[in-house]
């Protein structure tokens, strides 16, 4: 404790907000090196080695050319929010967003400053809302500009914002009730504040995951039972075959949005339901599919997915338990432009501060996931699934135009999946023949 007091009194004589802006700068160039690094890697015309008996030629050129329109748009929409956070907190944005939730409550429904939830509320909504504005463009460009041009979108414009409807009232309805318990919780428990909130978070996050296959996701895609069959039956002979407890399969109709796929399950207990996009049904055979569900599997029998949520949940205790030392510094919010000391505003602050640990965990979360998906993979293998799960992985990054020449530091620090190669080195299934897989359109061209 005296540690921590003491690294809290050094913290006290540093500036928040130059500390703040000073370290976000320093991120930003960071990342941006990284990301030039890796639009070096899109700019090349010649496959690489390690990649010739892997891709062909035209799906190789046309998976660099999603990649590289993608690299720079991203580092467009980068500069705009880096821009668009500095100015936000070199002009203390915050306190007159904060102060002008106030008069809109006092004034159109007569409460005072002590109704700090619902200010917080009001903060929040229109905080939502001005970042939703201001990413939407972004968002617009990328759909139906990018994904567009590349063969991927399958929305239409009203498809689009209807989504965005439905989000932001999802989001409403959902996260307006819970951060209420979240403030209320802060305030009402004393100083051990943060073992509620953490319990309350778990809470949380539990029924939400219970809620979102069956109350949320149907408000955006449409599942389908999966219908007698022979792929119905391999997929209960591998659930059989590893005691997977599957309950349901399902179809999801991931082409009213996009071409891309994938596949993935959910439940507790012995209640496992798999999805599968109707877009990897459409472009694999039935022993891909087996192979991409043998991974997916594989997470599950190493309880991957439960060691993540363990590990998240002491990452969200130890979190709340900083914050609950900075909670009542008064600097703190001095030093971002404030007069009082609002609880949702010190947790918005305390992760501005919090934010180099962040950076570190994150990067330390990807080096573990990637670990699991190695794990995975090989579990894989142990089923049989070796020149199938090759083929399935191959075929999922031409058909996805996914990165095929990936710089490693870039993938170190942004990607929770190793690249194509890394993961067939891994395993030692790297062909051996020089013919690459192609996809369809490259088949008939070659022909």
């Amino acid at each position: 404790m005296a540690t921590v007091n003491e690294a809290l009194s050094y913290l006290d004589s540093v500036n928040y907000k130059d500390y703040v802006i000073g370290f976000s700068c320093i991120v930003y160039v960071f990342e941006q090196y990284l990301n030039f690094r890796q639009h070096r890697r899109y700019l090349m015309r010649e496959r690489p080695k390690d990649l010739a008996d892997i891709v062909g030629e035209t799906d190789f050129t046309k998976s660099q050319s999603y990649n590289l329109d993608k690299s720079r748009f991203a580092f467009i929409e980068n500069a705009f929010k880096q821009a668009e956070a500095l100015l936000m907190i070199h002009y203390d944005a915050l306190p007159l967003l904060w102060d002008f939730s106030g008069r809109l409550l006092s004034e159109y429904l007569g409460y005072g400053s002590e109704y700090e939830i619902s200010q917080s509320l009001v903060f929040t909504i229109i905080f939502s809302f001005i970042s939703t504005f201001t990413s939407l463009p972004f968002s617009l460009y990328s759909t139906f500009v990018i994904e567009q041009k590349h063969g991927f979108n399958k929305q239409t414009v009203g498809l689009f914002f209807m989504d965005l409807l439905k989000s932001q009232l999802v989001f409403g309805a959902i996260m307006m009730p819970f951060l209420a318990a979240f403030l209320w919780i802060i305030k009402s428990t004393g100083e051990r504040f943060y073992f509620y909130v953490w319990v309350t978070v778990v809470v949380f996050q539990m029924f939400f995951i219970t809620i979102y296959p069956t109350v949320i996701q149907p408000l955006f895609n449409k599942l389908t039972p999966m219908e007698p069959g022979e792929l119905r039956t391999r997929i209960e002979e591998l659930a059989s075959r590893i005691n997977f407890p599957l309950k349901k399969l399902y179809i999801i109709d991931g082409s009213k949005r996009s071409s891309h796929s994938n596949a993935y399950f959910y439940g507790f207990g012995k209640n496992k339901h798999i999805v599968l996009f109707d877009t990897l049904i459409d472009h694999s055979t039935t022993d891909e599919i087996c192979a991409v569900l043998a991974h997916e599997l594989g997470h599950w029998a190493m309880s991957h997915t439960l060691k993540i949520l363990a590990v998240t949940q002491v990452y969200m205790l130890t979190m709340f338990w900083l914050f609950s030392h900075f909670i009542n510094n008064t600097r703190l919010y001095q030093d971002f432009g404030f007069s009082t000391m609002p609880t949702l505003i010190g947790f918005l602050l305390f992760q501005y501060i919090y934010a180099p640990v962040d950076s570190v965990i994150g990067f330390l979360m990807h080096v573990y996931q990637r670990k699991n998906e190695y794990e995975a993979d090989a579990f894989a293998l142990k089923l049989g699934y070796a020149s199938t799960l090759r083929s399935a992985l191959i075929k999922l990054s031409v058909k996805n135009l996914g990165g095929f020449n990936v710089d490693p530091w870039y993938s170190a620090w942004n990607r929770s999946h190793p690249s194509l190669t890394e993961r067939l080195s891994a395993l030692g299934i790297m062909p051996t023949s020089d013919k690459p897989i192609v996809s369809p359109e490259e088949s008939k061209k070659e022909q």
